[in-house]
């Protein structure tokens, strides 16, 4: 036999060999569970509301979110008053790319917009509601941002239950509207967690998901973990971070901050973190401070 060819043969006999046994170590390795379970690793980003830094659909919040060291900023879609949509001046061609540039300037991102104007008008009752909604909806197309926050507000099912037909009724329409254009409104409600299930179950959309508030649950005594797990990571569009003004998130007693992430690990939830308060109620308007403070805190405990 030509010498060549026969170490070429030895050497494939051998890879053969070590292949084998490879596998075969590796079977004895799994049937007693001796390696570590192998899981997706989860992503959170922790962002400011551009609404509670007081810098309101302002250029000048991309600035301040990066120099508070927050991942990102959601931006807010304006007033709404007696008119019949939102004061945006993100329609503007110019201001919306001014935004956008901005943005990718300071390596910033736009994780949601925020249609505010809802906590003061009736989402139930207003006659240019959805519309307004479908406004808040084409901005987000032309800017790339896949989520909403809708709060109902002056509607919320929870303190308003006679309203509760018309908000499903419209959150049907919503849902299909941003179904359509594969963008998703995250609702506020103060409900528990069953009652948020409930209502998004009526709705019957993929497109309309829960914001999920911290505060909300704090402030009727509920736990956020079991809430969270109760609401399930599916139904979960993106959190509000944060508590009623009083004490840094560090220093709040209500909220267990790394057993709430070790829920949302556990459930496998990733997404945005969004802080609007826990400001210190001594020094409420200092907003570096206040939001510095909290960004740093909710960094150490979820992005390790």
């Amino acid at each position: 036999m030509n010498l060549k060819l026969y170490r070429a043969r030895q050497q494939l006999n051998i890879k053969i060999m070590k292949t084998k046994i490879t596998g075969l170590f590796i079977a004895v390795v799994l049937s007693f569970g001796l390696l570590p379970e192998i899981t997706k690793a989860q992503n959170y980003k922790v962002a400011v509301a551009d609404i509670m830094i007081i810098k309101r659909q302002k250029l000048g919040a991309f600035q301040l979110t990066k120099t508070i060291g927050a991942d990102g900023v959601e931006v807010d879609m304006g007033g709404m008053g007696p008119r019949p949509t939102f004061e945006n001046t993100l329609a503007v061609d110019s201001v919306r790319k001014q935004f956008l540039d901005k943005s990718k300037e300071l390596n910033l991102e736009i994780p949601s917009l925020a249609m505010t104007g809802f906590f003061a008008q009736p989402f139930a009752t207003r006659e240019t509601a959805v519309a307004a909604v479908g406004d808040c909806i084409t901005t987000m197309k032309q800017m790339g941002v896949k989520v909403a926050f809708l709060p109902l507000g002056v509607s919320d099912p929870n303190t308003k239950p006679e309203m509760r037909a018309a908000v499903v009724e419209r959150l049907k329409q919503v849902g299909k509207m941003a179904g359509k254009e594969g963008v998703v409104i995250a609702i506020g409600t103060s409900l528990d967690a069953k009652g948020q299930l409930a209502l998004l179950k009526d709705i019957g959309s993929p497109a309309i998901k829960s914001y999920f508030n911290f505060q909300d649950a704090a402030d009727h005594n509920r736990d956020i973990s079991t809430e969270l797990e109760t609401l399930g990571a599916k139904n979960i569009a993106m959190i509000h971070c944060s508590d009623t003004d009083g004490v840094w998130l560090q220093n709040d007693p209500k909220i267990d901050m790394k057993k709430v992430k070790a829920t949302l690990d556990k459930i496998g939830w990733s997404g945005w973190l969004v802080i609007e308060r826990s400001r210190d109620v001594n020094d409420v308007h200092n907003v570096k401070k206040n939001f510095s403070a909290n960004t740093a805190y909710v960094k150490s405990v979820f992005q390790k």
